[in-house]
């Protein structure tokens, strides 16, 4: 092929890289005899993200962007160029230098697929591949390659977090805002309809009160004042039919049209409402002489009005003071890195902000009364219990139950989140906690939200989590030290990596806790 390096250029070229500048000339023979040049076009993909991993990648000459698609949206991760000044323009975050010149090693040392798809910048992209088994016989043959290829891994790794934080970062923002949007919907509708219909309400009122005063004698008054605080202090009925409650409203509602009222249908909602039927209003309005009681229908009827409005205003201004408060708390602004806290709060905040992906889902609590607080770092949990209660969710795809358990064993405080959906396949259990595996389809997950949850629990909390899962029931058990770094908390009382476990989480026999107090459902 037109652009392929003969062996003496290329074994030039490969003698300028950073990663073979010290073989010994045979090494740098043999190297030359197993390579397998190739050039790209430009936005030929050499690999694809998800495919199996065969090759490890060096760069001649052009560039590769790396990009992987996340969410639908394809994002580049990094670019790799043989030119210097496009080189330094990558290097802001601490890339080395030697990066830019090989790529794949990291899905081969995992034995996995690839994690990103890689393709040509420009027009003279050169590239030599080594194919997997080629690529172990030069780390084995080769001792200087190693030295170079492990700090890059070490910073690829690293950097491939900060960035899965930063994307974590914001798609919890976002889940917030579009969490805190479903639930604001609704109360901020009521306050803004209860806003716009307050003014002519009041209006109306100001207008029945003075024909109601200007027709009703002192015993009147008195009857309708005894009625009306009798109405304000009644609670709406525990169980109502509809449709006789339809009937009693119509009903009242003629009744009022033929006494004379202007706004007999108001009437007829409002004390329907209230679950009083047209012959306890009539028993209660004994005494309202028939002139005067055109005008006290229709002032009854602006009054219910007035309440009405009030009462959503009162129901709707908590429930944004609540959602606010949740969002707050589950963000934890305003507050010290570390402090004292309650986990069932992280839990109910987190269910709270994706309480839209959970609908059509049952959720069962199942607190220990007597949980003691713990000293950490609350958003960080937060971060923990949304991907995990996210996860749940979308293994039950929209049906199913989420249960919730948090109990102390001896030094440490569990915290379990179950689900009914599909299951962890038993192959992938062990390794659903390493950097980049992913169970999900290409594009739909990047497979650090669990590694991420891992080092937080791990490392930050001194904790451990474990995964035990068979089809209809998967949990996700979290260990954490009630007082400083028990090291107790920090081993897993079953460890899913190891195959011989006479408690594998995978056992489908393994029973379920049976030591958890009742739950309560909602």
């Amino acid at each position: 092929m037109s652009g392929i390096p003969g062996a003496p250029a290329l074994r030039t070229a490969l003698r300028g890289l950073e990663i073979f500048e010290g073989l010994t000339e045979e090494q740098l023979d043999w190297l030359v005899s197993v390579s397998e040049p190739r050039v790209l076009a430009d936005g030929e993909v050499l690999f694809r993200d998800g495919e199996e991993a065969t090759g490890f990648h060096v760069l001649l000459s052009g560039g590769l962007v790396v990009t992987k698609v996340v969410d639908g949206r394809e994002e580049v991760l990094t670019r790799h160029s043989t030119e210097e000044e496009s080189a330094a323009a990558e290097d802001h975050d601490g890339k080395p230098s030697a990066a830019h010149r090989f790529t794949g090693e990291l899905p081969l040392l995992t034995d996995g697929a690839y994690v990103a798809t890689a393709a040509a910048s420009g027009p003279a992209t050169t590239v030599v591949a080594y194919a997997k088994p080629v690529f172990f016989e030069m780390l084995t043959r080769c001792h200087g390659v190693a030295a170079v290829l492990i700090p890059v891994l070490a910073w690829r790794i690293k950097s491939s977090e900060v960035q899965a934080r930063k994307r974590a970062t914001v798609e919890a923002l976002g889940t917030l805002a579009a969490g805190l949007a479903h639930e604001l919907n609704n109360p901020a509708a009521a306050v803004a309809r209860a806003a716009q219909e307050l003014a002519p309400a009041l209006d109306q009122l100001t207008r029945t009160a003075q024909a109601w005063g200007a027709a009703a004698t002192a015993a009147e008054r008195s009857v309708f004042d005894q009625l009306a605080d009798e109405l304000d202090k009644a609670a709406p009925p525990v169980v109502t039919d509809p449709l006789a409650q339809a009937d009693m409203e119509e009903e009242i509602a003629d009744w009022a049209e033929e006494a004379g009222a202007e706004r007999a249908g108001l009437l007829g909602s409002g004390v329907s409402d209230l679950g009083l039927d047209l012959g306890g209003l009539l028993e209660r309005l004994e005494g309202v002489g028939e002139r005067a009681l055109p005008a006290a229908l229709d002032h009854l009827a602006a009054l219910l009005e007035i309440r009405s409005l009030a009462a959503e205003l009162r129901a709707a201004g908590p429930r944004i003071s609540q959602l606010v408060s949740a969002t707050r708390d589950y963000a934890n602004l305003d507050r010290a890195p570390e402090q004292r806290f309650a986990v069932t709060e992280g839990l109910e905040n987190t269910l709270v902000v994706l309480r839209a992906k959970l609908a059509g889902i049952g959720i069962v609590r199942s607190y220990d009364p007597e949980l003691p607080e713990l000293t950490g770092y609350p958003s960080e949990l937060n971060q923990v219990w949304t991907n995990l209660v996210d996860n749940a969710a979308a293994a039950m795809d929209g049906a199913g139950t989420l249960t919730l358990r948090a109990r102390v064993e001896g030094v440490c405080l569990v915290v379990e989140i179950a689900d009914t959906g599909s299951g962890i396949p038993g192959e992938s259990l062990p390794r659903i906690f390493e950097p980049f595996y992913t169970t999900k389809d290409v594009g739909k997950g990047t497979g650090l939200g669990l590694h991420l949850s891992y080092r937080i629990v791990t490392q930050r909390h001194h904790g451990s989590i474990t995964a035990r899962s068979r089809p209809g029931e998967t949990r996700m058990t979290v260990r954490l030290p009630l007082a400083g770094t028990d090291p107790s908390c920090a081993v897993p009382a079953v460890d899913p990596t190891d195959p011989t476990d006479p408690t594998d989480p995978t056992d489908p026999t393994d029973p379920t806790d049976s030591t958890d107090p009742s739950p309560s459902k909602s």
